[in-house]
């Protein structure tokens, strides 16, 4: 085994403590195939990390597509839309790391904004060679080891060295060599940008005809491309990206109902109930009550 690769056991995890809690881990050791990609971009109230173990695959963030090669590391601060894409072929190993952690502790306020600094860039992915690689994985090998063993003390020891994980990748961020790769074909390209643009501006305007003048593409084509190459028509991505963004403000403020829905683009109040039953199979008012009664039994959100 390389120096520079990263341990790993298929079906491995570790698990400390729920999402529901201020401090969580959860290392998921796995793999995934083109067959069970994730339909459409999620988002969790924790931070996340995707380190692809082998091949290529594609993130999406926020609409914007990026290609990823062997040990690029993705860093998804808490409620950014996301999703991943592998390629046709066999699965491929990953490892998914959830993690929230108290942020207020006397003293290391600063410390600890400058260590999640990497989260919140443009373009929050790394990539690393040779010895700076090592030095940011060199924390997660040695969880990976240390998990297997039973003490008292492990996750004491994990929360250190995923610490210590964290500051080496800002210490590294001077050496990180991502840069952005066009992927497929020029309408795909164009198709991919007209996403992104529907996430920054779900909460206005959006239609067949305003996107195709924004874009300069016909309308009818841009239905038909659209289509073929998310999957979805440009009204049902509209949709869900504007019923997401109304989940979180549903879960993480107390706005009212009809101020959310003018909030994320929704024309009426009875439009944006009708949308929202038929994405999240039931109301809004609903949906609050459920989030808040599972965070009040501890369970934590997952989506």
């Amino acid at each position: 085994m390389l120096e520079s690769e990263l341990l790993y056991e298929q079906g491995y995890s570790v698990h400390i403590n729920t999402p529901a809690d201020s401090l969580f881990y959860y290392f998921d050791y796995d793999q995934r195939s083109h067959n069970i990609n994730m339909e459409f971009q999620h988002f969790h109230d924790f931070y996340e990390i995707h380190i692809l173990l082998d091949s290529r695959a594609t993130h999406i963030i926020e609409g914007n597509v990026y290609a990823l090669q062997q040990y690029d590391i993705v860093l998804l601060r808490p409620y950014r839309l996301h999703k991943t894409q592998y390629p046709l072929g066999p699965p491929h190993k990953r490892l998914i790391i959830n993690f929230a952690m108290p942020k207020n502790i006397p003293g290391l306020e600063t410390a600890y904004k400058s260590m999640l600094l990497p989260f919140g860039e443009e373009v929050p992915i790394y990539r690393l060679t040779s010895e700076p690689r090592r030095t940011v994985f060199d924390p997660l090998n040695t969880i990976f080891t240390l998990s297997h063993g039973v003490s008292p003390l492990n996750p004491v020891l994990i929360h250190s060295l995923f610490q210590q994980f964290l500051c080496a990748l800002f210490q590294q961020r001077d050496r990180n060599s991502y840069v952005l790769d066009e992927i497929g074909s020029a309408i795909m390209q164009k198709i991919y940008s007209i996403t992104a643009y529907v996430h920054s501006h779900y909460n206005g305007e959006l239609s067949l005809d305003s996107i195709s003048r924004e874009f300069y593409i016909s309308p009818y084509y841009l239905s038909h491309q659209f289509k073929s190459i998310t999957g979805f028509t440009l009204t049902e991505y509209i949709q869900m990206t504007r019923v997401r963004n109304a989940q979180q403000l549903l879960i993480y403020t107390r706005h009212k109902i009809s101020v959310i829905a003018e909030q994320c683009g929704f024309n009426s109040f009875s439009q944006f109930n009708r949308v929202f039953n038929k994405l999240s199979g039931m109301s809004p008012s609903e949906f609050r009550k459920q989030q808040l009664s599972s965070n009040t039994a501890s369970t934590g959100l997952s989506y």
